[in-house]
């Protein structure tokens, strides 16, 4: 088991999941969205796994101004366009290999383990 956790150190949902894997010794890596974000690749994968791009945004982000825009852009420049813009991306994204999460989802891992 391969466990990345990309989050910010700010997010409670990012400290849950940190708080989740540990309990169960688990290990994981730790991956700060403000230091070193997803690469394209990651990016690509986590959007397969989870059914689309358009699963990966947080609704409640503090940037409404490129939320609004993602809205009016035409399909093929939104996923680039958050993927370039990633702090409003929902947090934690935990991946395993090819599987992947967004948000706070122990009835998930708990298949995983």
């Amino acid at each position: 088991m391969n466990i990345q956790i990309f989050g910010t150190n700010k997010s409670f949902d990012t400290k849950k999941a940190q708080r989740w894997f540990k309990e169960r010794r688990i290990r994981f890596q730790m991956v700060d969205l403000k230091e070193k974000g997803l690469s394209r690749g990651e990016f690509d994968n986590v959007c397969r796994a989870v059914g689309g791009w358009d699963k990966l945004v947080d609704p409640a982000a503090k940037d409404k101004d490129t939320l609004a825009l993602l809205q009016w852009l035409d399909e093929s420049q939104q996923a680039d366009k958050l993927f370039e813009n990633q702090q409003l991306l929902r947090q934690p994204i935990v991946r395993n290999g090819r599987q992947a999460t967004v948000g706070y989802c122990p009835d998930v891992w708990e298949n995983w383990a």
